[in-house]
């Protein structure tokens, strides 16, 4: 089989010589799913719209579908619509400039999503408090004559829920959702998360507890698959990106509830019968929170894509009323998910996606790229602190309430510079954000592992650098390695394949978080805490350069720009990298005059590229 060539062009930048084919397959299914309606004459729309409404009994609608089709094919264009009344028009306007001006009932669904979201950061760091009684009480303790296999076991514990998102909740997301529904997923797993967290309270040996913890993953796994989904599902598209990124800012938020709760119940004391209240209550109480999304999350309306997904259109449509502000916006939205759909099951049918993810070079590209942000997220150390930092900070001399007091700290700076990558994410750029942050985060890491060094004599010096170093190691990854990984790996892949690909950085995420929260115990206990943080800092130099040499920038690049961008193979865009490394240092830190670099793409530099029509991906579940 001929491999493709490599060739540079006349403005300098790379690309790679494929069939042509190869490239207009792509391109046009890509162009196709980007707007279905693109090309169609007002006419065609019209008729089609009518059929449509008289196709699934909607023809009561028909009006109004019609306005609606007109108005999809080009949202930004409605002025010129002559169908369209005063009305109309205005309440398209207000939906451009007053973005946030939306119905109730979806401001209901965001907070049932932001408490969604909080259940699941809960769920992961309450066990940080709690590992600071139950090891000694179910007979795994820390230190004596068999630490290395308790050390093991705690970590085992510790890793259960992950252990099953990785092996068997995430692959249930799916089955979940088209049996019940995104309302009826979220619903189970909101029971499966209270149920198990008040398991957790009545163990009594270390076996039962890692059962409890590991049936936690179901409700887990595809909570964390789903809530996003159903978010953006529902949301409109001018606010559906800030939508997606609640999930990583109100789950941050959540870690730092769990560190209260851990705070709340430290102080409690055992019962007749009851030993270890404590700790019982600290895990129990992450099920509170879920018992709120139980009781209301039928109240808010189902998905109006799953509910076409069934054949069920007046549902949709009653779905859609409820969160838009006129029956037009509704129908406009009824009919665009209608058409992308159908897009999808013609272009989708008879194609393999999960082979096309490796065996396409622009896909394989954007596979690998994916693969390391989410490896990089749980490999960069942040989850070994936000399961383990009452152990760490009881080590750098803290006392248990004092370890609880500062890891509440850490979820609190993790919460508070979520909220900055809301604006730098599309600022600076995913890429940049990640090469000035990675560095920081490895110095850190060795400023908080050096500080174990400081001897125990001396002062509160070992404590407050410890603290410094743990939190400004959090304050770099929250805008950085925290938002950027789900961001990036939902516009790194065509649309054609973009939901398996998720699926596979989503596996990927999961697996890893495993091996970090099952290893980090023994690899205290092995290497020290010095040892341990050092470890990770070596990831975050790797990271950097994983970063500079593989990942390209897909920041609000149009579909055709993210193709030419993975079509430069990664030998080439390595090699730029390694030479444009010096470059950008001597530019933009020493500030010195150096001559400007050839494009490394075709849309940097090309006169006349802006004139050329750009197709971009449209709103929705998995689009950028």
């Amino acid at each position: 089989m001929e491999k493709p060539a490599v060739e540079k062009n006349d403005s300098g930048s790379f690309h790679e010589n494929r069939p042509s084919s190869v490239i207009s397959s792509t391109q046009n299914i890509d162009a196709k799913l980007a707007n279905p309606l693109a090309g169609l004459s007002h006419e065609q729309l019209m008729q089609g719209a009518r059929e449509f409404a008289k196709q699934y009994d909607l023809e009561d609608l028909s009006e109004e579908l019609q306005k609606g089709a007109l108005i999809a094919q080009d949202p930004l264009a409605f002025e010129s619509l002559p169908m369209l009344d005063d009305a109309d028009r205005n309440i398209l306007k207000r939906e451009i400039t007053h973005r946030w001006d939306q119905p109730k009932t979806l401001y209901y669904l965001v907070i049932l999503c932001s408490v969604a979201a909080a259940v699941q950061g809960m769920d992961e760091s309450v066990i940080n408090g709690a590992q600071l009684f139950y090891p000694q009480q179910l007979g795994i303790e820390q230190d004596g004559p068999n630490a290395s296999r308790n050390q093991w076991l705690m970590g085992l514990v510790n890793s259960a829920p992950y252990l099953c998102c990785a092996v068997l909740g995430c692959w249930l997301t799916d089955p979940l959702n088209k049996r019940f529904g995104r309302r009826g997923t979220i619903f189970i797993t909101a029971l499966f998360s209270f149920l198990t967290c008040v398991w957790q309270g009545v163990t009594n040996s270390w076996p039962h507890l890692f059962a409890a913890r590991f049936v936690l993953g179901l409700g887990i796994g595809p909570k964390s698959a789903t809530v996003p989904v159903y978010a953006a599902e529902c949301a409109p598209p001018p606010i559906r990106g800030a939508l997606v990124m609640m999930w990583q800012t109100w789950t941050a938020f959540g870690i730092m509830f769990g560190f209260v709760a851990d705070l709340a119940f430290y102080h409690v004391s055992d019962r007749p019968h009851i030993t270890g209240l404590n700790w019982r209550l600290m895990l129990a109480s992450a099920g509170i929170p879920a018992l709120f999304i139980v009781a209301q999350v039928f109240l808010c309306p189902e998905s109006p894509r799953w509910y076409i997904m069934k054949g069920r259109y007046r549902d949709a449509f009653n779905s859609l009323a409820r969160l838009r502000h006129s029956r037009v916006q509704a129908a406009r939205d009824l009919y665009y998910i209608h058409v992308l759909l159908d897009a999808e099951n013609k272009i989708t049918r008879n194609r393999s996606k999960l082979v096309e993810l490796f065996t396409v070079p622009r896909n394989r590209r954007a596979t690998l790229a994916s693969f390391i942000v989410m490896f990089m997220q749980q490999f960069c150390g942040i989850n070994a602190i936000a399961y383990y930092s009452s152990n760490i900070f009881s080590q750098a001399n803290f006392t248990d309430i004092q370890a609880l007091i500062a890891s509440w700290g850490f979820g609190m700076v993790n919460w508070l510079f979520a909220f900055p990558a809301i604006y730098t994410i599309d600022t600076f750029g995913r890429r940049n954000l990640l090469l000035t942050t990675f560095p920081l985060m490895a110095a850190f890491l060795l400023l908080t592992g050096f500080a174990f060094w400081i001897p125990e004599d001396a002062g509160r010096a070992r404590i407050g650098v410890v603290a410094l170093g743990i939190y400004l190691f959090t304050a770099c990854y929250s805008p950085g390695e925290g938002p950027v990984p789900f961001t990036y790996s939902a516009e790194a892949f065509p649309l054609y394949i973009r939901d398996v690909g998720m699926s596979f950085a989503t596996a990927v995420l999961w697996f890893f978080n495993f091996v970090v929260s099952i290893t980090f115990p023994r690899l205290v206990g092995a290497f020290k805490p010095q040892g341990a943080f050092g470890w990770y800092a070596g990831w975050n130099v790797f990271g950097f350069f994983a970063v500079l040499l593989f990942l390209p920038e897909t920041k609000a690049l149009s579909l055709e720009e993210l193709d030419q961008v993975f079509s430069v193979p990664t030998h080439i865009h390595a090699a730029y990298q390694i030479k444009a490394l010096p470059h950008n240092i001597k530019k933009y830190i020493f500030r010195m005059q150096v001559p400007d670099l050839p494009p490394l793409y075709e849309h940097e530099g090309n006169v006349g590229y802006d004139d050329m029509k750009r197709t971009y991906a449209p709103g929705g579940v998995g689009a950028a």
